[in-house]
């Protein structure tokens, strides 16, 4: 069978106008409810299907073979300027676009692409245990058994995010009778043998959907499953997988630097004796800017040395966003201690980029272990 990227009959460049609209859209109606997603009193659903509506999800679809992820990174850098939770469950909707766009079960990819990259259905990625487990760091949780016309598949998994009762995420169960042999698919978070349970509160992005789902004997039947067996798949959609979270780090960096740049004429006569200064970032920023937009616009890339370039970034970015962050904190001294500034929720949310799948101390393993 062909994917859905062999499959579109006609490429379109997403228009020019997707980021532009995502960063309106960010000012005029997310910037009104970061502080609420961010203690959990909110699920932005609504407005994630808002931005679906106006292309959020479908830029980084394979047109004919070819897959570009710029735009998708901008779009979330756009979000993840006014608000961290939101661009992470940016990521977690594009990221679900990205598998069920490179899938090769066109029955899958015909009931769901559209559907997903338009914004109708939401949903998210369980592949932080699966990520684990694939480089040496934690065994994999679910179990699947053949049988007619698919598996059952038992198990539970700590943590997903942007999940809801109608929602989907990709995941990932290990054969019982082939050890070894591993399956991706879809799971359907309505299902009644799917239970999901609120996690207990987190340090920040209380509002981001995240539950633990358990898995009681479901039946996945075949028209689910994203790939068999699941290791080429995911090496195949790795680099985007990683690449798409740029976009966190970046929108991040970019406003924890404005947040320096607003307390400069107040405080700057003080503020020019910290080590760290925005100009630094500024220029930080526009490097990785720089090379995440070379590497998305190659995404499939098959080299050892791109791959290692994309961990090597993630990595930067991860690093970067704690450090800006905690310059912002510094520079806005005890105005920025105050809950209601944002400086302190940047902080927070920059904690997140560096310990979110793979962490930084998993993307060192990665390199270390070539």
């Amino acid at each position: 069978m062909g994917s859905l990227a062999l499959s579109r009959v006609a490429a379109q460049d997403p228009a020019p106008t997707i980021t532009d609209e995502v960063a309106r859209l960010a000012r005029q109606e997310l910037a009104p409810l970061a502080s609420a997603i961010d203690a959990g009193s909110v699920y932005p659903g609504d407005f994630l299907r808002r931005l679906g509506k106006v292309g959020a999800w479908s830029s980084h679809v394979p047109q004919e073979g070819p897959a570009d992820l710029r735009w998708a990174i901008q779009s979330m850098a756009a979000l993840g300027e006014v608000c961290g939770a939101t661009a992470f469950m940016a990521w977690c909707q594009n990221t679900l676009v990205w598998y069920v766009a490179n899938s090769t079960n066109m029955k899958l990819a015909a009931r769901f692409g559209n559907c997903f990259s338009s914004g109708r259905a939401l949903g998210g990625t369980g592949l932080s245990n699966p990520m684990k487990s694939f480089f040496g760091i934690e065994r994999l949780k679910l179990r699947g058994r053949k049988v007619d016309g698919g598996y059952i598949v038992r198990g539970a998994l700590p943590w997903v995010s942007n999940l809801g009762p109608d929602h989907y995420f990709g995941t990932i169960f290990e054969r019982e009778d082939e050890e070894g042999t591993t399956v991706m698919f879809l799971a359907d978070c309505s299902d009644p043998a799917i239970t999901l349970t609120p996690c207990k509160p987190f340090l920040a992005m209380d509002g981001t959907g995240t539950y633990g789902v358990q898995f009681r004997d479901v039946f996945v039947p075949d028209d689910l499953i994203l790939a068999e067996p699941a290791a080429p798949f995911v090496k195949k959609i790795r680099a985007g997988f990683i690449l798409l979270q740029a976009g966190m780090g970046l929108g991040l960096m970019k406003d924890c630097i404005n947040i320096m740049d607003e307390v400069h004429a107040p405080l700057g006569h003080v503020n020019r004796y910290l080590p760290q200064q925005p100009v630094q970032f500024r220029e930080l920023y526009a490097e990785f800017e720089k090379e995440a937009m070379t590497l998305a616009h190659d995404p499939y890339n098959a080299d050892d040395s791109y791959w290692r370039r994309v961990v090597a970034l993630r990595l930067r970015i991860g690093d970067a966003s704690v450090a800006v962050a905690h310059a912002a904190m510094l520079h806005c001294g005890a105005r920025g201690y105050l809950m209601s500034h944002r400086a302190q929720r940047r902080l927070r949310e920059a904690y997140f980029v560096a310990i979110v799948t793979p962490a930084t101390k998993q993307l060192r393993k990665m390199l270390a272990d070539g």
